[in-house]
């Protein structure tokens, strides 16, 4: 989504500057070409601090630096998620989103004046080094991040692949910040994975909404197909920190026969769009579980509250990370770039996803299973009892209770994957009762 972006120049600006400097206080006002009114008062402040830093900083600084660390105030003082870009950092963005760079493999937002971790991305150094969403980070190597801009960090953190870089990071339940050391490597990120996870139940993990996501999500559920009938599916959103919001349009329609799936509404007509779905569905039906956690974000919160709201699956996990809010990127003259908070979205029913995020369905912890030591004395069962009924159905076998279950190693690496399969099967017998 583009909005067309109305530059001012800077020889406009100045002008104004000259103005309020003459005008003194009995000026509230002025109109420019738009109509709206100018705070002449505010601008005239504001040439006085810049002419007493001129004048009486300890240092000499340019204008253009000036200027740029007023830009960058005006921008971060709105949102965590608006910032000017100049050339140099506009150039580093589309390097970042041309699927291949070199640098940790994390999403990353301001709070507090720290970088504060999204979501580490599936496969990269980051992920393989344990760093969690809600992570901290405060140094990056010696450097303190308080007072640091957001894009200052994420190019510390970008470099050159084999090179490492030490973070310093605080973590919830942790009594001490943790020194985790990363190595860089090229990032490239492949969105979509999938496997039987049994047979008829199929799972597809979606790690980043890219432009080309629900194109791979559907190869990736045909080919499952061509093995036999999927009797459900689990889609894993967790620790995917969003993408592109046509993506997220795009998975949610595989799902959908028709209705609202998302829209956005901002001041600019631009900014207010409604997404619907289009008929068929990729799994014609079947029961669909949505994984999600703390770290599912902005797109990933469109397609749970989609689902959610038409009733197409159940929402299980913990609450999401309650990213709303739509940037667009507005191109400069002097070629760098505005990147702006323009709107906010909202789910089918009208839920604004924005510092709320999404609450699942059916909650569950991020739980590890663990198993407990044995007692080498065999448990009590009715079978052990003295003078016990014999079972009718001779040659019949009867799980004991010390017999595993099929899916004990999913249980033990993946707790939350584990009970939506258990959910899957349940959903599966219920359809075909009904």
């Amino acid at each position: 989504m583009t909005i067309r972006s109305k530059p001012i120049t800077l020889f406009a600006v100045g002008a104004v500057l000259g103005i309020t400097l003459t005008l003194g206080h009995s000026v509230v006002g002025a109109r420019d070409n738009s109509g709206d009114v100018l705070p002449l008062e505010q601008l005239r402040t504001f040439s006085d601090v810049f002419a007493r830093i001129k004048r009486n900083y300890v240092e000499d600084v340019s204008d253009e630096d000036l200027l740029e660390h007023a830009i960058r105030g005006m921008l971060s003082g709105l949102d965590p998620h608006s910032s000017y870009l100049n050339t140099e950092q506009f150039q580093e963005l589309r390097i970042g989103t041309s699927g291949e760079f070199g640098g940790l493999g994390i999403e990353v937002g301001m709070e507090d004046g720290f970088v504060k971790v999204v979501s580490p991305i599936d496969d990269t150094p980051a992920a393989r080094a344990g760093m969690q969403p809600g992570d901290l980070i405060i140094r990056l190597d010696d450097k303190p991040v308080k007072g640091m801009a957001l894009n200052d960090a994420v190019k510390m953190m970008r470099g050159k692949p084999g090179s490492d870089i030490i973070l310093t990071v605080v973590r919830e339940g942790e009594d001490k910040p943790l020194k985790i050391t990363i190595t860089r490597a090229v990032i490239q990120v492949t969105s979509v994975k999938n496997r039987i996870l049994e047979d008829g139940y199929g799972y597809v993990r979606v790690s980043h909404f890219q432009t080309k996501t629900p194109t791979d999500m559907i190869k990736a559920i045909e080919s499952m197909q061509t093995e036999g009938e999927l009797k459900g599916l689990v889609l894993d959103l967790r620790n995917n920190p969003g993408g592109v919001l046509s993506a997220a349009v795009g998975i949610s329609d595989a799902f959908l026969n028709d209705g609202l799936i998302v829209y956005t509404d901002g001041r600019e007509e631009d900014s207010r769009l409604r997404y619907s779905a289009s008929r068929g569905d990729i799994i014609e039906g079947a029961p669909l579980v949505i994984l999600v956690n703390g770290g599912s974000a902005s797109a990933s919160e469109i397609v749970a509250g989609a689902m959610q709201d038409h009733g197409r699956g159940v929402v299980m996990g913990s609450k999401t990370f309650g990213k709303g809010s739509v940037q667009t990127i507005q191109n400069l003259p002097n070629g760098g770039a505005v990147k702006l908070t323009t709107a906010r979205y909202y789910t089918p029913s009208g839920r604004s996803i924005q510092a709320q995020g999404i609450d699942p369905d059916i909650v569950t912890g991020n739980l590890r299973v663990a198993k407990r030591e044995e007692s080498g004395i065999e448990p009590i069962t009715e079978s052990s009892l003295s003078g016990h009924l014999s079972n009718p159905e001779d040659g019949e076998e009867v799980q004991t209770a010390d017999e595993k279950p099929k899916d004990g190693n999913l249980a033990e690496d993946d707790y939350q994957l584990n009970e939506a399969l258990n959910l899957l099967k349940g959903l599966f017998i219920l359809s075909r009762k009904g």
